[in-house]
């Protein structure tokens, strides 16, 4: 199965190293020609993972054209750019695994229901788990869900990715896959304030445990199937990004919990926090489905430049419940 990559960041080019592990050429588009000549005649992706050195196998290139010939593509472009980078794309009914995570602004829908409008003729699959590109990129061990309708091309894709260091678990739950890494970026977010305004550990802990049951609430309500979100996609994903300054969300969430406005922290353009961009998106949603999502609710006021200590306060002065609701 002959891979294509559809990004040029730091998780495309580790996706693509994952992929050309046996020597397989790997085709892997970027934006910025600096990215493309760096891969082609250094082997490094200097701009987003500097110190990799890359398969030969992998080669380069700024023209979607490249990939018509793919058996399948590997769709990491950020998520609110899916749909403009989809649209590029010539229809050639390739399947597309999908590996960022968010909610497009303005029509809330997943990225895969982006894929599906955009390019109907494409099956769809979802990689998605606890991974920091610089780990997988270096061959450390990671685990993933790799959720596909079609339990064939599901198995298929796992069979051609899955390496010595990189195991792809299958499911047939899109859906949820999806939730899971959306939801848990804003979760991150959150938890890298709780670090930034230095609330402690226990604050951190009771934040991810109800950051998930919001996660949950959420998922049910979207038509995800809960041991799905209790799996890589969700839980083991949201445990991984809500504790370490790896984390694009998290170093967000700390900063915002020191006190600096949003816009600053978001202005380094080499990076992307997803989770900024989907929380006011995840918050319409969840309005939308009447599903109480009060973390979610926090992120956004922060990110709306209220202070710490008024937003912490309010989630603290929440009436009191039972914890399973």
């Amino acid at each position: 199965m002959r891979i294509g990559v559809i990004g040029g960041g730091a998780w495309g080019t580790a996706l693509a190293q994952v992929a050309a592990h046996r020597g397989a050429p790997v085709t892997l588009w970027a934006r910025e020609p600096e990215v493309v000549a760096a891969i082609n005649t250094a082997q490094e992706n200097r701009l987003f993972l500097a110190g990799v050195p890359l398969s030969a196998s992998i080669r380069a290139t700024g023209d979607l054209a490249d990939l018509a010939d793919r058996d399948a593509l590997l769709v990491v472009a950020p998520a609110q750019h899916v749909r403009g980078v989809l649209s590029q794309l010539a229809p050639r009914g390739q399947p597309l695994v999908l590996c960022a995570k968010g909610i497009e602004a303005g029509t809330q829908l997943l990225v895969g229901e982006v894929a599906r409008a955009v390019q109907p003729q494409s099956p769809v699959a979802v990689l998605s788990g606890p991974t920091f590109a610089h780990e997988v990129a270096a061959g450390l061990p990671t685990a993933v869900t790799l959720a596909a309708a079609d339990a064939a091309l599901g198995r298929a894709l796992s069979d051609r990715l899955a390496a010595p260091h990189f195991r792809p678990y299958a499911s047939d739950d899109v859906i949820g896959a999806e939730i899971g890494g959306a939801v848990k970026n804003v979760l991150a977010i959150a938890c890298g304030v709780v670090d930034g305004a230095g609330l402690g550990q226990n604050a951190r802990a009771a934040l991810i445990a109800r950051g998930f049951a919001e996660m949950t609430r959420f998922g049910l309500a979207r038509g995800a199937r809960a041991e799905t979100l209790a799996g890589l996609s969700g839980l083991g994903d949201l445990v991984l990004t809500c504790s370490s300054t790896s984390s694009r969300n998290f170093s967000l969430g700390v900063g915002l919990g020191q006190g600096r406005a949003a816009a600053e922290l978001l202005a380094d353009r080499r990076t992307v926090a997803e989770g900024a961009f989907t929380a006011p998106v995840l918050r319409e949603a969840a309005l939308a489905a009447a599903v109480d999502m009060p973390v979610t609710q926090a992120v956004c006021r922060l990110l709306e430049g209220a202070p710490v200590d008024a937003v912490v306060g309010a989630l603290l002065a929440r009436p009191l419940r039972q914890e399973a609701r």
